[in-house]
């Protein structure tokens, strides 16, 4: 049994600390566990692009990429661009 790692992250500007399970995916840990479902999981194999997130500013697939591979990054979700005011139009049409 692998036990969690102790992850400590920014998320939309929040400071988050999490135990997560080491192959807990980044879409996964968004939606589930900080409830920001904006973040969706589609194809599950990085190609449909419905998991994108930045990750110190780079363009990620979130069900390619492990939550303890952000210990210490910068995450943004849609839920962060639309409380910028930079996609509401954008956010509003993936949420209906």
């Amino acid at each position: 049994m692998t036990s969690a790692v102790t992850i400590s992250l920014n998320v939309n500007g929040e400071r988050i600390e999490a135990d997560v399970p080491p192959r807990l995916n980044l879409s996964d840990f968004l939606r589930d566990h900080l409830k920001l479902t904006g973040t969706h999981v589609g194809c599950e194999h990085g190609v449909c692009g419905a998991c994108t997130v930045r990750v110190n500013g780079e363009i990620v697939r979130g069900c390619l990429m492990l939550a303890v591979q952000c210990d210490g990054a910068k995450v943004e979700t849609i839920e962060g661009l639309s409380d910028s005011g930079e996609v509401a139009d954008l956010q509003a049409a993936l949420q209906s």
